[in-house]
């Protein structure tokens, strides 16, 4: 029998049900009409968007959904530990084990587990695990939340002496590059009815599989007890984790009890410093650096809450190719596999805990700002949960190299919203005619901004109880104010959000203080604030991608603030952050008209569009988003002039030409003398359908997810930028879509359904694999058009 630990994911085969049923949390309630479906799971992008519900949210529904699993546990294992973990219920999630009744959790962005041990069955009788999901108040947040149990859901089963749940934790406490000290805390608990000897051993092993050191040592652990020990291994010539080179090595802890292992935990281990210096910035293993950052919500369009991590691999990864190095978590705790793979792909990462404290925050449901507001949140909450909500966060997520940044809060200092003070009186900007009379005046009957003071000692407190390896910070929304009643001292770091114009009066007013730019946004001045800053090592950009909620109004369902859109599909402004960011030669060419009364009235946020076909002699401007000297623009052969973009104040270059038909294209010139170029051409009218997909071979798990893009092309193969044809979606064999995407905010269509307009002239497609081993054929539809069809093995 295999006495060490067994984990085992449990997504597949859970019952739904979308509603409330009093009868629910029984163990012999019948639930064979129930829907079947697999974690991670959000029932908000199953329904329709309508007006009635939270423009804050994204017009999607919440209400009450269950779900119920069946779970079998051989009878070998009877006499082990048994404990279920939930990743992210959103939210008030409610647990029962066999009628037994576990517990509730509120706050919708936090892991929890339950030992339900007591409650457990072995052998042929099967287990039922009922969760009630309660997200009636829709207008809860200020961004889409999504509905159920959107993350993965795990069972661990361990001996009855076992490394502590969250009971390793690695650090690093001297590191250099000749040698390094890996030091591991381990939490041991004996659950058994005697005192016992074993041997407790680390063992490091590089990427490859190489023998590092192994340390171990023989202990005897009481019954009933906890015990915490301490060990070391020393590392020559260590491999450090950096966003170029993510090099990770893997710790083994394990228990033996008479030659036997009876419990392992493996972690992935980070060797590297980093230290933030008031005056010259950040550094990453003694090497000075920028933070390039962007912020994320959590969601993914089409998916909801529910991301597969193959979907965030694919956004990270357009990410870093646009050369961000950073991601800051708004503004709650994410999905674990999230982080991992921020610590593969080498993303350095603010951990984020909470978006609002005991004061609850305006929730927009009828257009963003537009009053009045509603008055529903985690602020019901925070009293009661917010000390275990953010220790969870640090445990869970501390052995993470990518993390060196532990955040409060985001805005929680926000003025009157819900926290006064007399000083919003005197603050620009705070006269907004839009606002009622009591929201621009001072009011000492509310909560005032002295509290956040006590409040922010609190979390930092609890997290330095957790973590003392990295500082604490937190995202103020007004600095002045809370540098005036001391929150700011509370924080290791202090963030900044969108305050640029005073990082020159905290370097004189707080010389001794680190401050960086935690929310920002794409403006060149933005960046440049922090390029020509030593001591500014960073700004994090609002967004890097698109995401539900925060809408304006209807029928605009979601935020466009991203450089990639819903579908995760590059926007023109992505390649100019990349000109910016990105060290490797690039060049790409966008066109608007001069016509076009949302260029003209905005050019900063247009970014233009990446096509060539225009009316006869039409006057546009060409941009051209370049991170070499200079380019040279022609027009069907013709040079339309050679620019420099030290010349330019933009950050890029533009040229004003009237259309005709042809290829528009650019050729750029580093200093170097290395070349690069991009070409726009006239296409003609939408004839085909063309799909790529990014994975041709699934694994037969029933969880792994491929990426099909449909793209509209001419006769000739090549992208018709304009077309925004229907399309219709069909699948044949074992797998599904779960998701049809095409980036377009405004688009309304039921993301249940299985056809959609092209946007742009593209559409993306979640497939999923199932559980059986054969061909999944993808076939697109549309009338008029060449239909495509493309085929993904699964093993």
């Amino acid at each position: 029998m295999n006495r060490s630990r067994i984990i085992e994911n449990i997504n597949l085969y859970w019952k739904f049900f979308r509603g409330d049923e009093s009868q629910a949390w029984y163990r012999g309630y019948e639930d064979a009409s129930w829907r079947d479906v697999t974690l991670p799971h959000d029932w908000s992008v199953e329904e329709p968007f309508s007006q009635e519900h939270s423009s804050g949210t994204g017009y999607l529904p919440g209400g009450i959904g269950w779900y119920r699993k069946n779970l079998l546990l051989p009878q070998e294992l009877a006499g082990k530990r048994v404990n279920i973990t939930f990743e992210g219920v959103y939210n008030n999630a409610q647990v029962w084990c066999n009628s037994y009744y576990l517990g509730k959790r509120p706050y919708g962005y936090s892991s929890f587990t339950y030992d339900i041990t007591d409650f457990i069955s072995f052998g042929k009788q099967d287990n039922v695990i009922s969760v009630k999901v309660d997200h009636q108040d829709i207008a809860d947040s200020r961004w889409f939340t999504g509905s159920g149990i959107y993350r993965d859901v795990y069972i661990t089963i361990t001996d009855a002496i076992h490394i502590d749940h969250y009971g390793v934790f690695v650090t690093t406490p001297e590191v250099s590059k000749d040698q390094a000290t890996v030091a591991v805390n381990i939490r041991l608990s004996n659950e058994s009815q005697v005192d016992a000897t074993i041997e407790l051993s680390n063992t490091l092993r590089d990427a490859d599989g190489n023998l590092i050191e192994s340390v171990g040592e023989e202990i005897v652990v009481q019954t009933d007890s906890i015990t915490e020990l301490n060990q070391t291994i020393k590392v020559t010539a260590p491999n450090l984790w950096s966003p170029d080179s993510p090099d990770l090595y893997v710790l083994c802890t394990e228990i033996r009890k008479n030659g036997e292992i009876i419990d392992h935990v493996n972690t992935n281990v980070g060797i590297r410093w980093f230290e933030f210096d008031a005056h010259k910035g950040f550094f990453l293993n003694g090497v000075n650096m920028k933070l390039k950052g962007v912020c994320v919500h959590h969601d993914a369009g089409a998916l909801g809450a529910a991301v597969p991590v193959q979907v965030w691999q694919r956004r990270l990864q357009a990410l870093q190719d646009m050369g961000c190095n950073a991601i800051r978590m708004s503004h709650n705790p994410p999905a674990p596999n999230l982080l991992d793979l921020c610590d593969r792909m080498g993303f350095l990462v603010i951990d984020e805990a909470f978006d609002e404290w005991e004061g609850v925050k305006h929730k927009w449901s009828t257009g963003h700002n537009v009053y009045p507001p509603k008055h529903f949140g985690y602020y019901e909450d925070f009293p009661q949960w917010g000390e275990l909500d953010i220790k969870e966060m640090v445990l869970r997520d501390r052995n993470h190299p990518s993390i060196i940044l532990w955040s409060i809060g985001n805005e929680v200092d926000y003025p009157n919203d819900p926290y006064c003070h007399p000083y919003f009186q005197t603050m620009t900007g705070n006269n907004d005619a839009n606002k009622p009379a009591a929201e621009r005046e001072y009011d000492p009957n509310k909560p005032q901004s002295e509290r956040l003071t006590t409040i922010a000692k609190k979390l930092v407190r609890y997290v330095k109880e957790c973590d003392t390896t990295r500082p604490v910070t937190a995202a103020l929304a007004f600095p002045e104010l809370a540098n005036l009643i001391g929150y700011a001292d509370t924080l290791d770091v202090v963030g900044y959000n969108y305050k640029e114009h005073l990082y020159s009066e905290a370097r004189q007013q707080y010389p001794n203080r680190v401050t960086f730019g935690s929310e920002n946004s794409a403006s060149l001045e933005a960046w440049l604030a922090v390029k020509d800053n030593d001591a500014i090592c960073a700004q994090f950009i609002w967004t890097g991608i698109d995401y539900m909620g925060e809408a304006k109004g209807w029928p605009i369902r979601a935020s466009q603030a991203g450089f990639m859109d819903l579908a995760g599909f590059k926007k023109a402004r992505y390649y100019f952050r990349q000109s910016l960011w990105s060290a490797e030669p690039m060049v790409f060419l966008a066109t608007a008209s001069k016509e076009d009364p949302a260029y003209t009235s905005n050019k900063r946020w247009h970014g233009g569009s990446p096509h060539w076909n225009w009316k006869p002699d039409e006057q546009l401007d060409v941009i051209c988003y370049t991170n070499c000297e200079e380019a040279e623009l022609f027009l069907n052969e013709r040079s339309l002039g050679t620019k420099k973009l030290n010349d330019s104040s933009l950050g890029y270059l533009t040229w004003e030409v009237g259309f005709e038909e042809g290829i528009l294209n650019v050729v750029a010139r580093s200093t170097e003398g290395i070349g690069c170029s991009c070409a726009l051409e006239t296409v003609t009218k939408a004839e085909k359908l063309m799909l790529r997909v990014d994975k041709a071979e699934l694994s037969a798990d029933g969880q792994e997810i491929a990426h099909v893009e449909i793209e509209i092309t001419d006769s000739h193969g090549k992208h018709v930028y304009l077309a925004d044809d229907l399309i219709r979606l069909s699948i044949d064999g074992p797998g599904e879509i779960i998701g049809i995407e095409n980036g377009d905010v405004q688009d309304l269509e039921p993301y249940r359904s299985k056809f959609r307009k092209a946007y742009h002239g593209k559409l993306l497609a979640y497939v999923r694999a199932g559980v059986t081993s054969d061909q999944i054929v993808v076939k697109a539809e549309a009338q008029g058009l060449v239909t495509a069809t493309i085929v993904i093995a699964v093993n």
